[in-house]
């Protein structure tokens, strides 16, 4: 269970004042609570960072780092969050390996133990190593989204410090049961089922699969089990690398992230960058179907929170239609508000793509809300 370390809050736009409460235990969660936001994109410019005073946990010191305009040029579009190891000047190197997650304090899907143990393991130094992300969230969908509230958000930083390895020190049994789970996916070993997908195979175990899906369960042990009677199962209308995603987050219950990094490194050029999250958006959204199509609740939870946060002009329209077709209230709403607040260009480029002619033929009664929602903001601009 992870133990509350304290709060920091930043208020007229750069000052950041701790509360710390030290934490032994080997986790524990601080919260960053970032008051006018507006101010801070003011007064902290692109590649300046807010520090939080430290705070305990695990036996040693962290210290959070917040860039409402992104550390460098490359993330000068979204939020930036970091983490690092304190130590003072003079003393010693200090090091530790910990895993850490941050996400906003509503996210409790990120929160949970079994999730942060599926994170990578970092290495901190009191000299350096700083982790976290460059790009935790663009600003336009952190400004549309409901964590932001009064022009108030809050961020929690989860950390788990890991064992020592050179003193043996323990600080905490971390369950290691999903790395064990994904060798098992991954060296086959007592795979008693084969699916073929787009002419890749992929062994697997019916139990595990059983276990995890409702779908899979009356596939592989149900009334439908009785109609496979071919060696291979043939999965049809889905990617292999959707599949392969869709495998190891059951066996391994961790969300497998896409263009998020976790580490200080330069970019490619702009266009690659757009078509890198063209492609993303795209292996979400299959994901996403391949999710609900299997009754992966929790899977596909997460698909529609990292829609919602990229959701761009390009990919606005067939993410709305992917929300309808599917029935997720949430994600229609986000799609809405986003085309709310666009420009007429903007809404030009959005009524070009493919995804705009599948809502005007298939979903005719959205295009209704959107002129409604529209022309709610073009009045509210006209009072203003």
């Amino acid at each position: 269970m992870s133990s509350f370390a304290g709060v920091s809050v930043v208020t007229e736009g750069k000052h950041c004042t701790t509360s710390d409460v030290s934490v032994g235990m080997d986790s524990g969660y601080h919260l960053l609570v970032v008051k006018d936001y507006s101010s801070t994109l003011q007064v902290i410019p692109n590649g300046e960072l807010i520090s939080s005073s430290a705070f305990m946990v695990g036996g040693h010191r962290w210290r959070i780092y917040y860039s409402p305009n992104g550390c460098d040029l490359s993330s000068a579009d979204f939020v930036s969050v970091y983490i690092s190891l304190c130590g003072d000047d003079d003393e010693a190197e200090e090091v530790a390996e910990a895993k850490f997650e941050f996400s906003f304090v509503d996210q409790v899907e990120y929160q949970k133990p079994m999730h942060i143990r599926a994170t990578e393991t970092r290495s901190f130094s009191s000299k350096g190593h700083v982790h976290g992300y460059s790009q935790f969230v663009k600003r336009d969908a952190l400004e549309r989204s409901a964590h932001l509230k009064d022009d108030c958000f809050t961020i929690r930083c989860d950390i788990m410090v890991c064992k020592d390895q050179n003193t043996g020190d323990a600080v905490g049994t971390l369950s290691d049961v999903h790395q064990h789970f994904d060798h098992l996916l991954q060296n086959k070993v007592g795979a008693d089922v084969t699916f073929e997908v787009n002419g890749e195979m992929f062994a697997a175990h019916r139990c595990v699969l059983a276990a995890r899906s409702k779908v899979f369960m009356a596939q592989l042990f149900g009334p439908m089990a009785e109609n496979n009677t071919s060696s291979v199962i043939h999965i049809k209308e889905m990617d292999a690398k959707v599949f392969a995603a869709l495998l190891r987050f059951i066996y391994t219950d961790s969300f497998p992230e896409m263009g998020k990094d976790n580490n200080m490194e330069e970019e490619g050029g702009q266009d690659e960058e757009e078509e890198e999250e063209v492609k993303d958006v795209m292996w979400l959204q299959d994901l996403f179907v391949a999710a609900d199509r299997y009754d992966l609740q929790r899977l596909k939870f997460l698909c529609e929170e990292h829609l919602a946060e990229d959701v761009s002009v390009s990919s606005v329209a067939s993410t709305l239609a992917l929300a309808e077709q599917h029935y997720c209230h949430g994600l229609k709403e986000a799609c809405l508000k986003f085309i709310q607040v666009q420009s007429p260009p903007c809404l030009e480029k959005v009524m070009a793509t493919d995804g705009w002619e599948l809502i005007i033929s298939t979903y005719p009664s959205i295009s209704k809300e959107i002129i409604a929602k529209v022309a709610s903001s073009q009045k509210n601009k006209r009072k203003h």
